[in-house]
């Protein structure tokens, strides 16, 4: 694996979210993937393999620009990860799931309503990235556009994506996102009450 301490410690850290968000039940079958970056390389989850099972040693390594740095293959969706490292150079953790409610909601017509202060102060603004097939170049682009100047969005008909300065905390969100998701169904329909302003900067770490 290499790297030393810090690099074991992430790497624990990114096997135990991947199995976290397993368990709460957001990744579906071999969906969804999770990456950290470790100085200039990214740790990836692997292609085909489901987070509830996967271990260190089945990780890719890859460098920011994409080369190739162990035997293991990335989750088709590396191309995402690494555009929102680039556009996100704080970030050391990227969450990208195709939880239900979250996938739901993204293949609506309308935007996620703001509901509680708590998607304000957590998550901030939730863009709505356009459709490109998943892993291609275009989707890519179109996340880094989005994450530019937000750290979660959700993918047109696709999923969700978070960035945050620790796995754990990009595990929180994006569970938090699908919360915010599944309340906005809920009441989907219903008359609610509109969130009156709050301000607050997004927790992103």
């Amino acid at each position: 694996m290499g790297g030393g301490s810090v690099t074991v410690a992430e790497v624990e850290s990114l096997v135990a979210a991947c199995h976290r968000l397993a368990a709460l039940g957001l990744s579906p079958g071999g969906s969804g993937n999770v990456s950290v970056r470790v100085g200039a390389q990214v740790y990836v989850t692997p292609t085909g393999g489901a987070l509830s099972r996967v271990t260190a040693a089945d990780l890719a390594v890859l460098s920011l620009t994409g080369e190739p740095l162990s035997e293991a293959k990335p989750s088709k969706e590396f191309p995402l990860h690494l555009a929102a490292y680039h556009v996100r150079p704080e970030a050391r953790a990227i969450v990208h799931l195709h939880s239900v409610h979250a996938v739901a909601v993204a293949c609506l017509d309308e935007p996620l309503p703001t509901l509680t202060p708590y998607q304000v102060t957590r998550l901030g603004p939730l863009p709505l990235v356009p459709y490109a097939p998943p892993g291609s170049a275009a989707l890519a682009e179109n996340v880094a556009a989005a994450l530019a100047d937000h750290h979660a969005a959700l993918l047109a008909n696709h999923g969700s994506v978070v960035a945050a300065g620790a796995v754990d905390v990009a595990a929180d969100l994006a569970e938090e996102l699908e919360s915010a998701a599944q309340l906005a169904l809920l009441l989907r329909g219903l008359p609610y009450r509109k969130l009156p302003a709050v301000s607050g900067p997004p927790a992103t770490s």
